[in-house]
């Protein structure tokens, strides 16, 4: 039962309200209920719930607090019956013995009579501004403590019933601030959803991850009204580096702005976990991203991993000065890091489809150079830099390892231009990729050339190389040299290995072509000097041999038909027929020891053979020869019976009524034409001669061209080099070269 004294006070209150009192609160409470039902703003709810809370209970002073999560309250309205009042926005420190932390401590209502013996700094400010006594009720909006709702008297204690009365008003400052809750909770999530919609648009249009990363941080830090964001990218050196920044008065950290990790902060716990890590005090962190935060003032933040393809790429931050980050952070950040790390894997797959390609197409000009048969050094010339350009190298080189133990620059290219001749050369030795591939047969890299040693890293050194990478060039299974890609700036990037090793394969390839081909050509020209040598050996041993022996039968029967006894008639006309058919045995002996290697050829040289063979010619042959020396044997014998057969088809096919033969001799090579004037058609496809004087070019390393368009005559052009005619020929076919007198000649 409640003593005298409180029934004396419940009797005065209800005097004092009576019927007109109750009335007076059914309008206060209406008047705030329709603030309510039009959704008027907090803030004008909040200043309507004190003032007639206040006018309504006779009291000197109320207030409505928010508490706050570190150990404040808040006031956000506050009334007086003098005018005064604290200024909305006002922070007040908890703690000690006074209503604010009474409620917030048991979350019931609470009274104190006399704030004499109030404490805690809301109880000083209390006795500050002269009051006595007080009452607070709790809010709770959706079952959670919000705030308090207190009012004060100057003179006297509260009447009992004050905390029943204030409920009323607190239920409807309750619901306004549930109602407004929502309303911002709606509007917020339209403003997430529209903020998300523009970064995917960003992202599905390809936009570069510059551009999305600014987009992600901006849109952040306004929709979670933060102070800074932040989008950080974790480097292999133990480092963050900002790759995008927004501030709401500027950012505070611009892009490139790099921190070692370490110590108590968001980036660190981030790295080391993760996971979203908060701090919600950055007074009590560390290490160098820290001290950063602090520089600048934020005093909460949030981390959120960014990880692309299920690896950890690098970390969004949010961080605030003053008001305290929303426990949903977490959570609406992870959707920007995701939008963030869809635009990097786009991005990344991006860059390697565009260098698929681009390395596709690098390879496909090299193989069509491999395919073609170009010379080597065309090849190693078009791999050093198209690898160069591709891996975005400062230098390649392809250099070719010795017997005796040496690496020799056989391509180079570089990206200013500046490369070591080709034809420099190493000794291989010391700690540098060269001698690492040399010695192991496998792909080497350095990835600090300050340490390398030996002469070709010494002069790495000296045209500012960092560091470099080599691969194995193998030729159908033998080490053959190394492919070297070097930069000036740090590292090559992983994998740089695999993407040379298509180019090495493509000039192990060449390589290998070029040996084959040369060696070919080398077999094909020591069969063709082989079988010049052999009709020389059978014209001189016919000329030596058969030819003399016939001479010599040849004098004896003439011997022997003059010395016949007279009236030997019958004996004379038998050795008569034999002396005339031993000469037309040796005159076909002759011809044939001459159609097997004429003898002037080699005994006068190229001018004097084309002039017998002009001259021996069935149709009229005009000679222009502009050669002034000897040439080498097999070049000489090539241009004879070239001309030989071309006059020969001439007689028998062409028709021809005349034909010209030109010589000349410039920059190394032999030209050779003969022309006739005939019916043309040529093909060498109608006979295995035109075949064979191909052959015979080009196992000399030249070529031969036929142009016989019907009814136009046949042109024959051919091409020999003088340098390398006797490369790879037996000894002693080669004919020394000696100076001879210059013919033009027609017949």
């Amino acid at each position: 039962m409640p003593g005298a004294d409180t029934l004396q006070k419940m009797a005065a209150l209800s005097r004092r309200v009576g019927n007109d009192g109750f009335a007076g609160e059914q309008a206060a409470l209406r008047r705030v209920a329709t603030l309510v039902a039009r959704a008027a703003a907090p803030e004008e709810v909040f200043a309507a719930v004190t003032e007639e809370a206040g006018r309504l209970l006779g009291a000197d002073y109320t207030m409505m607090s928010r508490y706050e999560l570190d150990g404040a309250k808040t006031i956000v309205a506050s009334w007086g019956s003098s005018g005064a009042g604290h200024p909305v926005g006002s922070r007040i420190r908890l703690g000690g013995r006074n209503v604010s932390t009474l409620v917030f401590q048991t979350g019931r209502a609470a009274r104190i009579d006399d704030y004499a013996d109030a404490s805690g700094p809301a109880g000083e400010d209390a006795r500050k501004i002269g009051l006595r006594a007080g009452v607070g009720v709790p809010m709770r909006v959706e079952g959670r403590l919000w705030g308090v709702m207190f009012v004060g008297s100057w003179v006297e204690p509260l009447p009992v019933g004050t905390e029943v009365r204030l409920a009323g008003f607190t239920e409807l400052a309750a619901t306004a601030i549930a109602n407004a809750q929502a309303r911002v909770e709606l509007r917020g999530f339209a403003d997430e959803q529209a903020a998300l919609r523009r970064v995917a648009t960003l992202v599905a249009q390809g936009a570069s991850p510059e551009q999305v990363f600014d987009a992600v941080t901006t849109e952040a830090g306004r929709l979670l009204h933060a102070s800074h964001t932040t989008m950080g990218r974790y480097g292999p050196d133990g480092t963050t580096t900002v790759v995008a920044a927004w501030g709401s008065t500027g950012p505070a950290f611009p892009v490139g702005t790099r921190w070692s990790l370490g110590g108590r902060n968001v980036n660190t716990l981030v790295f080391q976990t993760g996971l979203p890590a908060r701090i919600d005090d950055y007074a009590e962190t560390s290490g160098p991203a820290a001290e950063a935060v602090r520089e600048f003032g934020f005093r909460e933040a949030v981390g959120v991993p960014v990880s692309v393809e299920g690896r950890l790429w690098g970390v969004m931050f949010v961080a605030s000065r003053a008001a305290p980050l929303a426990a949903s952070t977490e959570a609406q950040l992870a959707t920007f890091t995701e939008l963030a790390a869809t635009a990097i894997a786009n991005a990344q797959a991006r860059i390697e489809l565009r260098g698929f390609a681009e390395e596709e197409a690098a390879l496909r000009r090299v193989a069509t150079l491999v395919a073609r048969t170009a010379a080597p050094e065309e090849v190693f010339a078009s791999v050093t830099e198209e690898a160069g350009r591709l891996l975005h190298a400062d230098y390649a080189t392809m250099n070719r390892f010795g017997s005796d133990a040496t690496a020799r620059v056989v391509g180079g290219w570089s990206s200013s231009g500046e490369v070591f001749p080709v034809g420099s050369r190493w000794t291989v030795s010391g700690r540098n990729v060269n001698t690492m591939v040399f010695q192991t047969g496998r792909a080497a890299r350095i990835d600090d050339y300050a340490d390398a040693s030996g002469p070709a890293g010494e002069d790495a050194r000296k045209i500012g190389l960092r560091a470099g990478v080599g691969v194995p060039v193998s030729v159908e299974g033998r080490p053959w040299g190394v492919m070297f890609v070097a930069s000036t700036r740090g590292a090559l990037p992983a994998g740089t290995e695999a993407r040379l090793a298509g180019f090495t394969e493509l000039a192990g390839t060449a390589i290998a072509n070029a040996e084959a081909q040369a060696a070919l050509t080398a077999s094909r020209a020591r069969i063709v000097a082989t079988a010049d040598a052999t009709r020389r050996r059978i014209e001189r041993n016919l000329h030596d041999g058969a030819q003399q022996r016939l001479v010599s039968l040849a004098l004896d029967l003439r011997a022997a038909e003059a010395a016949a006894p007279p009236g030997a008639g019958e004996l004379m006309q038998q050795l008569e027929g034999l002396a005339a058919g031993m000469d037309g045995v040796l005159d076909d002996l002759r011809e044939i020891a001459r159609g097997l290697h004429p003898a002037i050829l080699a005994d006068g040289g190229l001018p004097p053979a084309l002039k017998t063979l002009a001259r021996r010619s069935a149709i009229p042959s005009r000679l222009d020869i502009q050669v002034g020396r000897r040439l080498p044997e097999p070049v000489e014998t090539a241009a004879y019976y070239t001309v030989a057969e071309a006059l020969t088809n001439t007689a028998k096919h062409a028709r021809a009524t005349t034909a010209d033969i030109h010589v000349t001799e410039s920059d190394g090579l032999l030209h050779l034409r003969v022309h006739d004037n005939g019916r043309g058609g040529a093909d060498f496809r109608h006979g295995s001669g035109l075949v064979g004087l191909k052959d015979r070019a080009e196992a000399l390393g030249g070529h031969l061209h036929l142009h016989s368009p019907p009814g136009e005559g046949t042109t024959l052009d051919v091409t020999l080099p003088l340098n390398n005619a006797t490369e790879g020929l037996p000894p002693g076919t080669a004919g020394p070269p000696e100076d001879l007198p210059h013919h033009q000649t027609g017949s």
